[in-house]
C-alpha cells in the first residue's frame, strides 16, 4: 500500500477539523456546503489510497483535481505547488536562475531559439539553432521542451554541462548558471526622423516603471526627442502598481489611473499618480495590439481616458481582472482573481464573462446590449466591454501563405542557422540589409531540401476534381483539369518572387536576432512597421494630434 504524500496528510488533517464543522447543525450555508464537499473529497482520496487496484501518485492526482476545479473559474486563477514556485517569482520579477536561453521542441530533441546577450548561454558559446542532446549525463531525446527547460534552470552559481548538435557535429559546453533578469525595456532609441523617440516595453515586472522612466528621460534629455512612442504591443501585463507609475511619467500627481472592485471590500482600491511627472506636454502615442493585456491595457486606457496621448493599433485583449498571490500549506501558492479593474472614465475593459459559462464550458464575449458608453476627460466617447479600442485603428499586415509556411515549418529558421555560421563577420543591420544574395541563397537551400507546398488554388482544384469524380464529370473534362493543373504548377515558379518581400522581412528579423540579439531583432522589425510609421506621422502633425484628442472626433481606421 502506498504511503500518504504530504498533500494527502494535509487533507486528512483538514478532514479532522472539518468533522467539527459537519457535526454542527446542518444548513444550506455556503460554508457548510464547502465543508461537506471537502469531507467527501478527502474520504474519496482515503478510499482510493486503500483499495484502488494499482499504485498511483497522490500528489499528481490531487494536483490534477485542484487544477481541474480552478479551470471552471477563470484562466488566471492558478495553483502552484512548491516545485513550481519559481514560476511565480519569474512573473513578478522577470528573474530566474538559469542560462538565459529560449527553447522549443524540434523532432525528438529541443532546439535553442534565442540566447540573451551577456548571460551564461551566450558567454559559453551556445547559439540559436543548437539542438540540445544531453544535460550532464542525461539524454534529452523525447524529453519535451518543458521538462528540458526545468533541467536548464537551477540555483545561480551551480554548474551544468550541455551537449548540443550544431550543423551535424556535437559540441560540449560547461555553463555556470546565473540570475537571469529579462529586460522590461529591451530597446529604446530614436527613429530615423530624428525627432521621434521609440520605447519597446515588453513586461510589467518589479521596477519596470523605472526602466521606462529612464528611457523617456534619456530620449528627451540626451537625444532631444520631440515626441514619444511607447510600444506595448504583445505586452501581457503584470504588476498593477507599475502601471500606475508608468502613467505617472506623463501625468502629474493626483490623477486616478485605475480602481479595483471585488466581492470582498478589502480589494476595493483607487490608484492615483503620486509623483511629479517627467513630461506632461510631449506628444505621446501608445501602440497596442490584440496581445496587449492587463497592466498594458491600464496604461493605454488611462492615457486615452485622460486625453494625454493617442492610442494606435488594434483592439487590445480585454483582460480587466486583478490577481493576487496567496500562500497555501507546504509552500504551495494560489494566484487568485480578486477584483475587476476600472480605468479613469469608469469603464471596465474585461471582454469575457467567466461567471456565465455555457453548458459546454465555453465563455462568451460581453454582449453588445450590455456595452456602455463613457467619456474621457475632454468629453470623447469611449466604450467598455472588450479591451481598449485605439484612436487610430490599423489592421496588421497579412503575411502571405507561402511566407507563413516557410516560417511555421522552420525553413527560414534552419536557413538562418546555416547562414549565421557561414557568415560570422556581420556586425550591423546595414551589413545584413546590404546582402542582396540572401534571397537567392534561400532559394537554393529550399531546392536542396526539396521544399514543396500546395497552394490554396491547387487545394481547391483537388476538391473540385473529387467532386467531379463523384458526379461523373471528371472523365468528360479530364484534359481541361490536366491543363489547369499544369498551369497552376508552372505558376508556382513565380510564387517565391511574389512572396519575396514577406519572406525577406521574416528572414532578416531572424538573422538580426542571431547577430545582434534581442535588440537587433527589434531594430530590424521597427525599420519597416506600418503602425510605428502611422504613429510617427500622427505625432508630427500637431493639428491632427490635437483634433484626435478633442471631443466628438471619433476614432479613425486605416486598412
Amino acid at each position: 500500500m502506498q504511503r500518504y504524500s504530504r498533500h494527502t496528510i494535509a487533507l486528512v488533517i483538514l478532514a479532522a477539523l472539518l468533522t467539527i464543522a459537519v457535526s454542527l447543525p446542518r444548513s444550506d450555508s455556503r460554508d457548510f456546503r464547502i465543508a461537506r464537499n471537502l469531507d467527501i473529497f478527502i474520504s474519496l482520496i482515503r478510499e482510493l489510497n486503500t483499495f484502488y487496484v494499482d499504485e498511483f501518485d497522490p500528489d499528481k492526482l490531487i494536483t490534477s483535481v485542484i487544477r481541474s476545479t480552478l479551470n471552471t473559474l477563470d484562466p488566471y486563477t492558478v495553483y502552484y505547488p512548491e516545485e513550481d514556485s519559481d514560476d511565480i517569482a519569474f512573473m513578478t520579477t522577470g528573474q530566474y536562475g538559469g542560462i538565459g536561453a529560449m527553447i522549443r521542441e524540434d523532432g525528438d530533441l529541443a532546439v535553442v531559439t534565442r540566447v540573451y546577450k551577456d548571460f551564461p548561454a551566450h558567454k559559453a558559446g551556445v547559439r540559436a539553432g543548437d539542438r540540445l542532446k544531453k544535460i550532464d549525463d542525461k539524454s534529452l531525446k523525447n524529453y519535451g521542451a518543458s521538462a528540458i527547460s526545468d533541467l536548464l534552470k537551477g540555483e545561480p552559481g551551480s554548474e551544468i554541462e550541455i551537449t548540443v548538435e550544431r550543423l551535424g557535429r556535437d559540441t560540449l559546453f560547461q555553463i555556470r548558471r546565473e540570475r537571469v533578469a529579462l529586460k522590461a525595456v529591451p530597446y529604446y532609441g530614436m527613429l530615423d526622423d530624428g525627432v521621434t523617440g521609440y520605447i519597446r516595453f515588453t513586461n510589467f515586472t518589479r521596477n519596470c516603471a523605472g526602466d521606462v522612466r529612464g528611457a523617456v528621460k534619456s530620449l528627451i534629455e540626451n537625444d532631444n526627442a520631440e515626441q514619444i512612442i511607447l510600444d506595448v504591443r504583445g505586452n501581457p501585463g503584470g504588476l498593477l502598481n507599475e502601471a500606475t507609475e508608468i502613467v505617472n511619467i506623463f501625468v502629474d500627481p493626483g490623477n486616478e489611473v485605475v480602481s479595483t472592485r471585488g466581492r470582498n471590500e478589502q480589494f476595493d482600491a483607487v490608484h492615483k499618480t503620486k509623483n511629479k511627472a517627467l513630461d506632461t506636454d510631449i506628444p505621446l502615442a501608445v501602440l497596442i495590439s490584440s496581445g496587449s493585456a492587463s497592466a498594458a491595457e491600464i496604461v493605454a486606457g488611462a492615457i486615452q481616458d485622460l486625453d494625454r496621448g493617442v492610442v494606435i493599433g488594434q483592439r487590445s485583449f480585454g483582460k480587466g481582472l486583478v490577481q493576487i498571490t496567496r500562500p497555501l500549506s507546504y509552500n504551495a501558492q494560489l494566484k487568485v482573481t480578486t477584483a475587476k479593474y476600472y480605468i479613469p472614465s469608469g469603464r471596465c475593459i474585461q471582454a469575457l464573462d467567466y461567471s456565465d459559462r455555457r453548458e459546454d464550458g465555453s465563455v462568451g464575449n460581453i454582449p453588445d446590449s450590455l456595452i456602455s458608453e463613457f467619456t474621457t476627460r475632454n468629453g470623447r466617447i469611449v466604450k467598455d466591454g472588450g479591451g481598449i479600442m485605439p484612436d487610430i485603428e490599423i489592421e496588421p499586415p497579412l503575411i502571405g501563405r507561402l511566407a507563413t509556411k516557410l516560417y511555421v515549418q522552420q525553413y527560414l529558421f534552419n536557413f538562418a542557422t546555416r547562414f549565421y555560421h557561414d557568415n560570422p563577420d556581420i556586425e550591423s543591420i546595414a551589413q545584413l540589409t546590404a546582402r542582396e544574395d540572401i534571397f537567392e541563397e534561400l532559394i537554393a537551400y529550399l531546392a536542396e531540401n526539396e521544399f514543396s507546398y500546395t497552394t490554396s488554388t491547387e487545394a481547391a482544384l483537388d476538391n473540385l476534381i473529387d467532386a467531379a469524380r463523384q458526379e461523373s464529370y471528371y472523365d468528360m473534362h479530364h484534359e481541361t483539369f490536366s491543363r489547369l493543373r499544369e498551369t497552376l504548377s508552372s505558376d508556382k515558379a513565380t510564387d517565391m518572387e511574389l512572396a519575396r518581400e514577406d519572406i525577406i522581412r521574416l528572414l532578416l528579423s531572424d538573422l538580426a536576432g542571431r547577430y545582434l540579439y534581442e535588440e537587433g531583432e527589434i531594430r530590424m522589425m521597427i525599420s519597416d512597421d506600418a503602425v510605428i510609421e502611422e504613429a510617427r506621422t500622427a505625432l508630427s502633425d500637431r493639428e491632427r494630434y490635437t483634433t484626435i484628442l478633442s471631443p466628438a472626433t471619433g476614432s479613425t481606421s486605416i486598412q
